[in-house]
Order: C-alpha cells, then sequence, then structure tokens
C-alpha cells in the first residue's frame, strides 16, 4: 500500500509534542499504533489525524468509545471540527447518519458488526474502512465488560489500522506485542509527560501542604507523624483518638484562598456528595456576573425540562457547586459539565464515575478518601484508579499548574497517600470471558477448529504464556531428568529387582518377629528362673543366653560363684562350655537345671584374677578350666526351652538362605537404582502435576468455551456444532446472558402481552438490583406476573446446567421493581413515578434504559413472532420520552 501522509501542521494550529509527532509517523507508516499517555496529554489529537488522513483519502473512520454519554460528547465534538454531515453515531438504539465517513460507536457496536463478517474479511458494514480508533483502551480491564476490547482487536482485518488511546498502564509493551501478534505491524507510543504537570498536596484540619519533598521521590517529611510509627487505621500508642478529617467547607474555602478552582471533589458515596452541598450555608463561589450567566443557563434548562429541576440543586449550583453521581439524572449531570466546562461551577462533588471518559478536566482534583467499598469489602485504591482522579486535574491551554489534593481521615495518611502519589499505574489484565452470544456468533462463520484458533488468540491467552514460561521451563527440566532416569535403568531387570526387595522386606518382619519373641520368651524364663537361682550352688547346671549374637542356640554353663551387686539379685561367675568366663546377671539365664545332678568339678577352678564382677565381662579359660568345661553336659536345644521362638529362627534363616541366593544379592549398583528408581517416581508425579496445571491453567478459556457448547446443545441453540433457528435468535440478543434472555423470548410466554406488560417482563430478566433494601409501591399486574412464572422453569434449567459446569453468568430475574417499568410505560408522570420508589431518579432511568436497550433488539431477532417485534416496538415508544431518552448533537 502506498504510503500517505498530511502535514499535521496544515491540520493543528500548535505545535505538538514529541509523542505525538511520533504516532502520526507510525500511521502514515502504515503501522497500527498504541498510544499510551496520560490523561489530558493529547492523545485524542492522535485520533483526530486519522480522521483528517482518512478523509482525504476518501476512506472512513469508526471512532469507538467506551460510554454512550462519550459517543455523544465525540458526536457534538466532531460535528464542530469536520461538519455535521462527515460525522455520524451509533450506539444501539440510536442512529445518526449512519452512512457518514465518521462514525461515532460504542465499542460493542463495532464488535457486534465484526460479528457479521468472516474474520480477517472486510464486510459490507466495513467498506473503505481506513482506520479503527479505540478510545480509552484500558477499558479492557473492566470486569464485566473488557472482553469486548479483546474481540474487536481479534476480528478487526488486518488492512484496517488500529489506533488504541490509553491511558498509561504498567504493561503498555505487552499490549502492543499482542496487537501486533493478532493484527498486524503495530507501535508503541508511550509518553509519560503531561503538558499541565501535576503538584500532589495533602489536607489536614490544620491546612494543605504539599504531599511530597522537592525531588518528588519521597513523602514530604514535615508530614511525618510526631511521635513514632504512623497509626492510621487505629488510635496510637498513648491511645489518643484518631486522625480528625478535614471539613469540606474548609477545604474549598483553602482552594479558594489558593486559586486551585475549579476542583473536582471525588467522595465515594452519592449520600454525601449531595450532603456536602448542605454544609455552605450562603457562601458563594462565583462572581455577580457568573451568577446572571448562571440564571440564565438555568432558566433556559428550566423551560426545556421542567421535570428535570431540583430545588435542593439549584440554589447551590447558582452558588457555584453542584453534585454529579449516577443518581442522578443523566439530563441534569450533562447540564452541570456544560456549566462546569465553562468555568461556571467551581466545585463539582462527584463519584469517582466522573473520571471515566468524559472530558470534565479541573484545575484541582480533591480525593476525599483513599479507601472505597466494593463487592468484596472495604480496600484501598489501586494505582489505576488514583491516576485516573488526578489526571483530571490541569486544564490544557488554561493552566500551567494541575492540583491533586487527597485528605487525611480516620483511617489513612499521608503514607498511603505518598504511595499512590509515587506508584506507578496498574498493568492491564485481560478479562477475556466467553459469554453464549460470543459462541453462538462465531459458530455461525466459523469451524470449531478455526473458533479455537481465535479464543487462543485473546490478549488473556497471550498474558497467560508469558506468565506460564517459568512453569513450562520447569516441565522441560523434569522431563529432561525423567528421560535421563529411564535411559540410565533401561537395563535393569525390575522385575527380580522387585522381587528382591519383597524378600528384603519379608527378611526384616521375620527378624522383628524373632525379637518380639525371644524378648516375650526371655522375660517368661527371667521370671520363673530369678528366684530358683537365689537357691542355686556351686556347681549348679546353667544355660545362658548366646554370648554370641549369630548363635542360634543358647550356651550351657556351670555356676561356679556368686557375686554381691547393687541390684536386687547377686551377679553369676560362671563357665561356659565353650571354656570361657562369664560374669551374668540373673536376666542373662535362659534355664537353670534343677534335674541335673551338681557338677562338683566346678569346686576345683577359679575365676580369672583380672575378670571384674560386672554383666557382660568376660575372659578365655585356662588348662584347668578346660577340664571341667568338657564335663559341662549339653543343654537342652533350643525348641525344648522355647519352641515358639525356635520355629521363628528357622523361618528367619530360611528367608536370609533364600535372599542370599538371588541373584540381585550380589548386584553392587542395588542402592543406586533404587534411589534412581526413588526419584524417577517423584518426578514422573511432578512431571503429571505441572502438565495437568499447565493445561488446565492454558486451556482455561477455551474449556469454558467448550462448556457454553454443551449447554447450548442441552438447549437445542446448537446442532452439530452450527446455531439451529433458537440458537440464530439468542445470537442476535445481546446482555448478561443471552441464553436466558432467548429462551425467555422465544419461549412463548411473552408473544401476547401488552407493550406494558412486555416491558415489565423484559426489565425482570435484564435488571441487575445491587442493594436489598430497595423498594416501590407500585406492584405487578397479574398478566405479567403470569407470564414470568412461566419462564421461571427455564431459569432453573439454566441455573442448573450452568451450575455443572462452573458457569458462572448471571441469570437476572427481578420482581420486585419492574412495577415501575409497567407503570412508566402506561403514561405515569415522573415526578409520580419517583415519589413511589426509595430509587434515586438515576437508578430508576438506568432500569428503564436497560429496558429500553433489550426492547429495541427484539425487533431484530431472527424467527420471533411478529406480534412480540410490534409490542416491543410499541413499548419502546411508550418508554422512550423524557428523561429516559437520550438527546444527542
Amino acid at each position: 500500500m502506498a504510503v500517505f501522509s498530511l502535514d499535521p501542521k496544515s491540520i493543528f494550529p500548535f505545535e505538538l509534542d514529541d509523542f505525538q509527532y511520533q504516532a502520526i509517523a507510525a500511521l502514515d507508516a502504515d503501522k497500527s499504533v498504541v498510544v499510551c499517555a496520560p490523561t489530558g496529554s493529547g492523545k485524542t489529537l492522535i485520533g483526530e489525524y486519522a480522521i483528517h488522513r482518512a478523509l482525504a483519502r476518501g476512506k472512513r473512520v469508526f471512532y469507538t468509545t467506551p460510554l454512550k454519554a462519550l459517543s455523544n460528547q465525540k458526536l457534538r465534538d466532531f460535528r464542530q471540527q469536520f461538519g455535521t454531515d462527515q460525522v455520524g453515531l451509533l450506539t444501539g438504539d440510536i442512529s445518526i447518519n449512519r452512512d457518514a465517513p465518521v462514525i461515532v460507536m460504542t465499542t460493542e457496536i463495532f464488535r457486534n458488526m465484526l460479528y457479521g463478517t468472516p474474520i480477517g474479511e472486510v464486510g459490507t458494514s466495513l467498506v473503505d474502512l481506513d482506520t479503527v480508533v479505540l478510545d480509552e483502551c484500558h477499558y479492557m480491564n473492566d470486569r464485566q465488560r473488557g472482553t469486548v476490547w479483546e474481540e474487536s482487536i481479534i476480528y478487526c482485518p488486518a488492512e484496517v489500522q488500529l489506533v488504541a488511546l490509553s491511558a498509561t498502564v504498567e504493561n503498555s509493551d505487552q499490549l502492543t506485542d499482542w496487537i501486533d501478534t493478532v493484527h498486524g505491524p503495530t507501535e508503541l507510543i508511550y509518553s509519560d509527560f503531561r503538558p499541565v504537570p501535576l503538584a500532589f498536596n495533602y489536607g489536614h484540619p490544620k491546612g494543605i501542604f504539599p504531599l511530597l519533598n522537592e525531588t518528588g521521590d519521597r513523602m514530604n517529611p514535615r508530614l511525618k507523624p510526631k511521635g513514632g510509627t504512623h497509626r492510621p487505621r487505629g488510635a496510637n500508642r498513648r491511645g489518643m483518638p484518631r486522625a480528625e478529617a478535614p471539613t469540606i467547607p474548609f477545604i474549598v474555602t483553602k482552594l479558594r484562598e489558593k486559586n486551585m478552582l475549579p476542583a473536582i471533589y471525588f467522595i465515594f458515596s452519592r449520600r454525601n456528595c449531595n450532603k456536602a452541598l448542605e454544609g455552605f450555608g450562603a457562601t458563594s463561589l462565583v462572581s455577580a456576573v457568573e451568577r446572571e450567566a448562571i440564571d440564565r443557563h438555568i432558566a433556559d434548562f428550566t423551560q426545556r425540562h421542567p421535570e428535570a429541576v431540583r430545588a435542593e440543586f439549584v440554589e447551590p449550583l447558582r452558588r457555584g457547586l453542584a453534585a454529579h453521581h449516577a443518581g442522578i439524572l443523566p439530563a441534569w449531570k450533562g447540564f452541570v459539565e456544560e456549566l462546569f466546562q465553562q468555568a461556571l461551577v467551581k466545585v463539582v462533588f462527584a463519584t469517582e464515575t466522573l473520571a471515566a471518559g468524559i472530558n470534565m478536566p479541573a484545575r484541582t482534583t480533591v480525593i476525599a478518601s483513599l479507601s472505597k467499598r466494593t463487592d468484596a469489602g472495604h480496600r484501598l485504591l489501586n494505582a489505576s484508579e488514583f491516576l485516573q482522579m488526578s489526571g483530571r486535574a490541569g486544564r490544557r491551554g488554561m493552566d500551567t499548574q494541575g492540583y491533586v489534593v487527597t485528605l487525611q481521615t480516620p483511617f489513612e495518611g499521608a503514607r498511603e497517600a505518598a504511595r499512590l502519589a509515587m506508584a506507578n499505574a496498574d498493568p492491564l489484565v485481560s478479562q477475556f470471558t466467553p459469554t453464549y452470544g460470543m459462541v453462538l456468533n462465531l459458530l455461525q462463520m466459523h469451524t470449531l477448529e478455526e473458533v479455537r484458533s481465535l479464543i487462543e488468540r485473546s490478549f488473556g491467552q497471550y498474558l497467560s504464556t508469558l506468565y506460564l514460561k517459568p512453569q513450562k521451563t520447569e516441565i522441560q527440566r523434569c522431563a529432561t531428568e525423567v528421560d535421563r532416569l529411564r535411559s540410565a535403568l533401561e537395563q535393569v531387570d525390575f522385575k527380580q529387582l522387585e522381587q528382591y526387595e519383597k524378600i528384603r522386606e519379608r527378611l526384616r518382619e521375620e527378624k522383628r518377629l524373632l525379637k518380639i519373641l525371644q524378648q516375650q520368651a526371655a522375660e517368661t524364663q527371667a521370671e520363673t528362673t530369678a528366684m530358683s537361682l537365689e537357691f542355686a550352688v556351686s556347681g549348679s547346671l546353667l544355660t545362658l543366653r548366646s554370648p554370641a549374637a549369630k548363635s542360634a542356640n543358647p550356651m550351657p554353663a556351670v555356676l561356679v560363684m556368686k557375686a554381691t551387686s547393687s541390684g536386687k539379685f547377686p551377679l553369676l561367675v560362671c563357665l561356659g562350655q565353650n571354656n570361657r568366663w562369664y560374669v551374668v546377671a540373673t536376666t542373662d539365664v535362659v534355664a537353670l537345671h534343677g534335674e541335673l545332678p551338681r557338677l562338683k568339678a566346678a569346686d576345683t577352678v577359679v575365676p580369672p584374677l583380672d575378670l571384674l564382677p560386672k554383666p557382660g565381662q568376660s575372659r578365655k579359660g585356662d588348662e584347668l578350666s578346660l577340664a571341667v568345661a568338657k564335663t559341662i553336659p549339653d543343654a537342652p536345644a533350643l525348641e525344648e526351652l522355647a519352641p515358639e521362638v525356635h520355629a521363628q529362627m528357622q523361618r528367619m534363616l530360611a528367608v536370609q538362605a533364600q535372599m542370599d541366593e538371588h541373584p540381585m544379592h550380589t548386584w553392587g549398583d542395588r542402592g543406586k537404582v533404587q534411589k534412581q528408581q526413588r526419584r524417577l517416581v517423584r518426578l514422573e508425579e511432578e512431571l503429571d502435576d505441572r502438565q495437568g496445571k499447565l493445561v488446565k491453567q492454558s486451556q482455561q478459556r477455551w474449556q469454558e468455551f467448550l462448556g457454553l457448547i454443551e449447554i447450548l446443545e442441552h438447549f437445542g441453540c446448537l446442532e452439530d456444532f452450527k446455531p439451529t433457528r433458537l440458537g440464530e435468535a439468542t445470537a442476535a440478543i445481546r446482555g448478561d446472558n443471552e441464553l436466558w434472555l432467548g429462551l425467555a423470548l422465544m419461549s412463548g410466554e411473552f408473544d401476547h402481552l401488552g407493550p406494558h406488560h412486555l416491558a415489565a417482563c423484559c426489565a425482570a430478566l435484564v435488571v441487575e438490583v445491587s442493594r436489598p433494601d430497595t423498594w416501590t409501591r407500585y406492584g405487578i399486574s397479574e398478566n405479567t406476573l403470569e407470564a414470568l412464572e412461566g419462564v421461571r422453569g427455564i431459569r432453573r434449567q439454566v441455573f442448573q446446567q450452568q451450575r455443572r459446569r462452573e458457569i458462572m453468568l448471571p441469570v437476572w430475574f427481578e420482581l420486585d421493581l419492574i412495577g415501575l417499568v409497567e407503570q412508566w410505560a402506561l403514561g405515569t408522570e415522573w415526578l409520580e413515578l419517583c415519589e413511589n420508589t426509595s430509587l434515586d431518579e438515576g437508578d430508576v432511568v438506568r432500569i428503564l434504559r436497560r429496558t429500553l436497550d433489550f426492547l429495541s433488539q427484539i425487533p431484530h431477532v431472527p424467527h420471533a413472532p411478529r406480534e412480540l417485534k410490534d409490542n416491543a416496538v410499541r413499548a419502546m415508544q411508550l418508554i422512550d420520552r423524557f428523561p429516559i431518552n437520550e438527546t444527542v448533537g
């Protein structure tokens, strides 16, 4: 493809930064780019250059964003920049000028377009598409929606350039390498330069002070707590109360004194955002001229949307104060954003949702707390969350310095604030999760083998490959060692070795039994012999325990004399039949033969002088003692004295002989081989374990995909890996659980419902209630309840099938709040509707918009009954009125 470029100076009336020139050069070199730079650094300019370049070539550009609100904002910006007729919008339920060369859309819409085109091919919707801009690409980290970005990158045709615009992340090089691998040549454009530098501050009841030292690499030493280690989460060692948080009016006053307004004041609670407006009394942050301008805007807004005006918000707004969170009507939030951008609002109290995407920079951001409550409990902010909020500070072209103020709380102090201020961004992680819609849409266009190849191209699989490298290295090491040991042991007759080891084991057991029997026999004999020996005299014939360890039979002996002992019984000095002298204890005597006549010759011999009177002493006899030893009669055989010991002795000797005669007995490497064999067994077990874990980790997403296939087959949505009529209908639906939505819609239970009943039923399938204490005074009509009861069994089956396969996709079924939807569809006024529920207005809007989004899909579901489609269209008309309808342009 020929290189095509434009002169940036002819497009932009200001000097570009180095990273912007680098990105433009990469695009002109026909590469895709990942632009990773801080919030407010001018990343969007790269997307704008891609639009200018495409328009000059007669090509098209898709500009994708994660949020409808951000898409609407980009539509307004691009219309002013490129002309109204040149820009269109697609957000699912809104389609404006869809054939324009520049289309702004949510990323889901782009992914859905790609579903309808064979991967790698340019379908009708992508004709003349030059570039796709993926704004806020770091949304890949979003737990619920991150999959969409991965799919968009994987499925996008290679000839289409990608411009991925991301806030700073730790592993931007990995993201770039992955896109280069799955899509085509891609260059990383990284910058940590901020056109408006940030100064980090710390606020406590005494004022606002620098958070870091002059070099910015340590906490300001003046903020170190006095009296030892800082303990932000509890009382100090002296029992003093926890640190006090500064009041909101105090901080705002200090910001005003230091010329640090306008500011976004982040508070992680809707209620506290609203409450913050009440603490200022009559204090005004605006001039008389600014108040007049605000009043004009309020009058104009009231004329257009009188039902959206709330008295508790109007008066603070006239003094330059506003709240901004998901509980407020979107129309009012948009109004606040407009006034803030005009610098008429000086302080906006907002939840962190304001930090995500909306172009609403301030001179200062205040972060009221460094921790927040989540579904998993209370936790500290992570680095990316902190950077996203702090990045709103500093208006390009308006401020020379942006300010971030973190506040002391009873739970966090300056140490935590400094650590976050100096931290690097968190890495991108893959949230790629197969869904029913993904399975059905991919199998409509691809074989199972092709689909597996696509799944294995995910960013998650790429990261797994990197993170599993050490595991693979260990597997290779184990495998090499296993092969070496197997080769070394190849010539060994393991059958004979195993047989020999069994004989050895048996011999050990026989010896153990012999020892037990000998001990038992000795104890029994000792009891009967000990008392008799007290009356034994010189010449008494004895049988002594064998003095030699390997001797099978006891020793015949004659008692010569007794010696004193410290024990209960005296020591015995005996002459053995082997002409050796022994000093023994009574426990060493196996038997005293009182039935034999006394050997008088014992009186004629004297023990050697050096024979000490200690048990175990032994000396060799002389010629005189030999004459006596020869007259000592043989002792009774062992089998007579202890037949069970003798029998066991014979068994042991037989096994000993069997082992001595075995061919392996004289083999010298037996010990080494046994060690090698034991090591081989351990290594084989380790290898199997590591390989099993590797397969499980590396194929996790594919196994989840196969699990979804099994469930879809169970419900008749797939046959031979191709969607059936029911599968085609389900594939056309987008939601948290497309199977549940498809089965409910195609069940026939909703076919004949009136539009308001259908709207309520659809709400029940898509609404998620996060808090159990919400309520509405509106009940459910009989027709609605009957239809929902008709699909309850289907829901139970979906739950059961998912549980068996450990699939965690939600199966919503909300009955408590859907009366609101039915009443709105019946024409109830907005104020009356909101007075009959505990929900915030923004939450009611969210429920109705989710319902509207689902209803808007039904007319496009293939094989759905015509009556159902018509009623869905009518229900949309009933619901899509202010403040539910979205105003764009």
